[in-house]
């Protein structure tokens, strides 16, 4: 519809067009309405006869009104999903700053105590993040030691129970933890069974994948003038990558968490 303009056609098989209207439902008489919002083609409204009899003014008129109405359904419907859209954000947004302002009250609560601190942070990103669990661990020498858990019991919950520190010289090197040392980065796996490390039955791997369910990965480091502090992992049970705003707000959480480790030794010193 070029001429963005209504179209009657009073015999369609008259014009010689062996189009889809005229050869499979055998149309005659059309009519052919452009649905515009400010002079721009949203879609067309088709209407057909299957016999050679001119739609009338007012039937054009009606088909026209029909065409406005769906041109405003639409712009309705646009108008609520944006609504929807930023009120999911300002919600997401919300939530984000209880869940910091929290964490902080943590902190000025329970001065230079860095456990509960740390169990309501993770317990934040895993809720938040949509995750199923999670941990946080402290990097001490050649390995990470696990200093909180979020999530439901298994294999994997226990074994970090029975052994929680990890050296990385004997760790597989497409762990999580070890990638996070390796990079000083952002790491994500996407589905964990997938992995190299799970292939090669690594004991972690196994535990994490069999026992725990875990799927998608994600792995924040903390840093202190790019010096490694420790880690937050979370995992969830389902193939479904986390979001950049979800990946922040772990990002923010690691950030507190290096505050609240300096403070506890500030305090110490005094």
């Amino acid at each position: 519809m070029r001429n963005k303009r209504v179209s009657h056609t009073a015999d369609y098989a008259a014009e010689g067009v062996a189009s889809p209207p005229v050869t499979l439902g055998g149309a005659r008489s059309t009519v052919d309405v452009p649905m515009l919002k400010d002079n721009e083609l949203i879609g067309v409204l088709s209407i057909y006869r299957q016999e050679v009899r001119p739609f009338t003014d007012k039937q054009i008129e009606l088909v026209r009104n029909f065409a406005a109405q769906a041109v405003i359904a639409i712009e309705n419907a646009r108008l609520l999903n944006e609504l929807r859209q930023r009120t999911a954000d300002l919600s997401e947004s919300l939530e984000q700053q209880t869940a910091t302002s929290e964490v902080l009250k943590v902190i000025s609560s329970s001065p230079g105590e860095l456990t509960p601190v740390f169990r309501t942070m993770l317990e934040n990103a895993v809720r938040i993040c949509e995750a199923r669990f999670g941990d946080l661990f402290l990097h001490e020498g050649e390995g990470f030691r696990n200093v909180a858990q979020q999530g439901p019991q298994s294999k994997q919950r226990e074994l970090w129970k029975q052994q929680p520190f990890l050296d990385l010289r004997e760790a597989h090197p497409g762990l999580p933890l070890s990638r996070v040392a390796e990079t000083k980065g952002i790491v994500q796996l996407a589905d964990v069974s997938t992995e190299d490390g799970y292939r090669d039955r690594g004991a972690r791997f196994v535990a994490l994948v069999e026992s725990a369910g875990a799927r998608t990965v994600l792995g924040v480091p903390m840093l202190k003038n790019d010096e490694l502090i420790g880690a937050i992992i979370i995992y969830r049970t389902e193939v479904r990558p986390f979001t950049d705003k979800q990946i922040d707000l772990v990002k923010n959480f690691a950030a507190q968490a290096v505050i609240a480790i300096e403070n506890a030794r500030l305090l110490k010193m005094v």
